[in-house]
């Protein structure tokens, strides 16, 4: 099992940034990519970025290309996503993710999620 902890979301105006903190224990070394997820209400939980643990390849939806960075601090199994220039639109429950990226992140662990709002 791998637990995950998320914590960093919370209320922010449209352009702000916040750091969204996602730290792994239990059986960390079964899963060799994590990641972040979100869902908005009434929508389908949505893939948002992924980092390899052995490479620190990274990979990114296209709504957050330039604007989102998922970063690892390998001694604290800890993985964080930069949010910037923040839009109403990414106002989501963001959840972490372990498991795998094969093309498509194949999750084993969720966390409990954190929510973000940010305001127009």
């Amino acid at each position: 099992q791998v637990q995950l902890v998320e914590s960093g979301g919370g209320l922010v105006q449209a352009g702000g940034s916040l750091r969204l903190s996602c730290a792994a224990s239990g059986r960390t070394f079964s899963s060799s990519a994590m990641g972040w997820f979100r869902q908005a209400p009434g929508e389908e939980r949505q893939f948002v970025a992924a980092i390899n643990w052995s490479s620190g390849n990274t990979y990114y939806a296209d709504s957050v290309k330039g604007r989102f960075t998922i970063s690892r601090e390998d001694a604290k199994n800890t993985v964080y996503l930069q949010m910037n220039s923040l839009k109403p639109e990414d106002t989501a429950a963001y959840y972490c993710a372990a498991g795998a990226y094969l093309g498509t992140f194949l999750v084993r662990f969720w966390g409990q999620g954190t929510p973000v709002t940010v305001s127009s």
